[in-house]
Formats: structure tokens, C-alpha cells, sequence
């Protein structure tokens, strides 16, 4: 008896519609927070009908907790392809979420609808936490970053100016005359990241990376 194999095109139309209603979701999420999405406009954004949203991802919560894992698996990728030193990479990852600015406004959501309580995918979101505070920690112990502060912080202090002006667009735009979206600001905020960058070394370490920098 011949077995006739699965079409390719059939296998895959499922991950398309799986990878739209994500993409959707995503959008939607960032416009409206979790608590403002509606399933029936993931929907239609998506192209789709809210069985087949209901089918792959249960409900809305499934769904979010769905864009969670795709987005941070999306963001690790990039942050493992660019430079894994904190300080180093400290502007790429800006460039990263200036592109990505959707991702930015999602987290602001998250913030203001969670007020401080626990959030979708916590438990596995403090796990990447603490592997990239362990990174943070060799580069400590090789001499690569100051060792006199609990390397949390230094993780906050760089997630925060890498995304700050971003999450607060406003603030951005009041302080500075210049919305965060403007390539103006980002080419002027790059710059003053490059800057400050080597305060996060050990004193040795920066003289010698601006030196090297002049010659």
C-alpha cells in the first residue's frame, strides 16, 4: 500500500494562521493593553475567526501569554546575535527597541494593568532574568563591568536607558524638544549612551577603551 505524504503548503497553513493571529495579537496588545483587546478585533486584524483564535490558543490569556513567548524569544535571539557584553551592546539594544517600539508600549500596558501585581509568564520570564544577571556577573568577576554593585541593578540601570525614553515618550519630549521617535533624538540619545557607557567599567577598563578609542 502506498502512504502519500502530507502536502507541505497543508502542514504549513496552520503555522501561518498560527503565526498572523499571533502577529495580530501582538498589535492589539500593544494599542490596547490586555485588559482593552478584543478577541473578535485580534480576529479580524488577523484575518481570521475567533474559533480558530479560541483553537490554537484557548483563550485571550493563552493567547497573550503566547505573544509574551514569542516576543521575548524574538528579543533574545537578536540579543545573543549582537553583543553580549551589557555595556557594549547598550546601544544597539536602544536602536533595537526604537525598531520594536511596540514591544515597549506593551510593557507599559502590562505596568499600568498589573499595578505592581504578578504578571502573565512570570516564573519563566524571571528565569531569563536571572540568566542574563548571571551574565552580568562573569563579565563582574572577569573585570568587564564595576564589581562594587549587586549586578540587579546594574541589569535595571541598562534595561532603563536602553527603553526609558521610549516607555515615556512624553517625558522624553518635555525634557529634551524632541519626540524619541525622531531620528534626531535617537542619533543625539545614541550618542550620549556611547558617553556614558564607560562609567559601567571598572576604572582601568574604561581609560583603557578610550584610549584605544583615540589612537
Amino acid at each position: 500500500m502506498v502512504v502519500m505524504s502530507r502536502n507541505p503548503e497543508s502542514v504549513r497553513a496552520p503555522e501561518r494562521t498560527r503565526a498572523r493571529i499571533l502577529a495580530a495579537a501582538f498589535s492589539e496588545f500593544a494599542a490596547l493593553g490586555f485588559a482593552g483587546a478584543r478577541v473578535d478585533a485580534i480576529a479580524r486584524r488577523a484575518g481570521s475567526n475567533k474559533r480558530m483564535l479560541y483553537h490554537y490558543f484557548k483563550d485571550k490569556a493563552g493567547l497573550f501569554r503566547a505573544v509574551l513567548r514569542w516576543k521575548i524569544s524574538d528579543r533574545m535571539a537578536l540579543f545573543h546575535s549582537s553583543s553580549s557584553d551589557f555595556v557594549e551592546g547598550l546601544q544597539v539594544r536602544f536602536a533595537q527597541n526604537c525598531r520594536d517600539h511596540e514591544w515597549i508600549r506593551l510593557l507599559a500596558w502590562e505596568s499600568l494593568q498589573t499595578a505592581g501585581g504578578r504578571v502573565h509568564n512570570e516564573p519563566e520570564r524571571r528565569r531569563l532574568a536571572a540568566g542574563l544577571r548571571e551574565l552580568i556577573r562573569r563579565q563582574q568577576a572577569a573585570g568587564k563591568l564595576q564589581s562594587g554593585v549587586r549586578p540587579e541593578y546594574l541589569q535595571l540601570a541598562l534595561a532603563s536607558l536602553a527603553m526609558f525614553p521610549l516607555a515615556l515618550p512624553q517625558l522624553a519630549r518635555i525634557i529634551t524638544g524632541c519626540p524619541p521617535h525622531d531620528l534626531k533624538f535617537q542619533r543625539e540619545y545614541g550618542k550620549f549612551l556611547e558617553t556614558i557607557s564607560p562609567g559601567f567599567r571598572p576604572v582601568g577598563v574604561a581609560a583603557k577603551l578610550k584610549k584605544s578609542k583615540c589612537l
